[in-house]
């Protein structure tokens, strides 16, 4: 169903593809949007076991193409040096596949929630993060992406600098 990569050698094993995903500070979310073009955006987001959650607005653009095709991607940069003299990057990189739904539950909205709290702003004390929550509780929506497919890659230059066989390069 999804594709081999091509260059095997640069593949990043799962733990590493979901360090990334873990570390990430946002990515770039791909939908099926209006007439046929494809939709990407970027967003923060926290990983949850095998779970990908964003918090949205209760209408737009992406809920709309969530709710005409709940398929996606979501891909994380996780390592990005560029060295133009040697005219390339240095790069990491997932991209997981999956489904996305609107989060329907109260008790795992919660929980999601106070995941993306705690990612992006444990300085804030949880009272206070608390009291943003519940003020917002009624105009937000969770995002919840089931990660079906995951694959890692890093530039060639990682590769052969790490002393590994780079396999198949084509």
């Amino acid at each position: 169903m999804f594709r081999k990569m091509r260059r095997i050698g640069q593949l990043l094993d799962e733990e590493k593809a979901i360090g990334i995903l873990e570390n990430g500070s946002f990515g770039t979310l791909a939908l099926s949007g209006d007439d046929g073009y494809p939709y990407a955006l970027p967003i923060s987001y926290v990983l949850s076991g095998r779970s990908i959650f964003f918090h949205s607005a209760l209408s737009g653009h992406k809920i709309d193409s969530i709710k005409r095709n709940p398929k996606c991607s979501f891909s994380v940069v996780g390592k990005d040096d560029v060295f133009p003299e040697a005219f390339t990057t240095r790069y990491e990189s997932v991209i997981a596949f999956g489904r996305i739904s609107i989060v329907e539950d109260d008790e795992e909205k919660m929980r999601a929630i106070r995941l993306i709290g705690e990612k992006y702003c444990s300085s804030v004390p949880f009272p206070i993060r608390e009291d943003e929550i519940e003020k917002s509780w009624n105009a937000l929506l969770i995002l919840k992406m089931k990660i079906e497919h995951l694959t890692g890659k890093k530039a060639l230059e990682v590769t052969l600098a790490s002393g590994k066989d780079p396999q198949v390069l084509q």
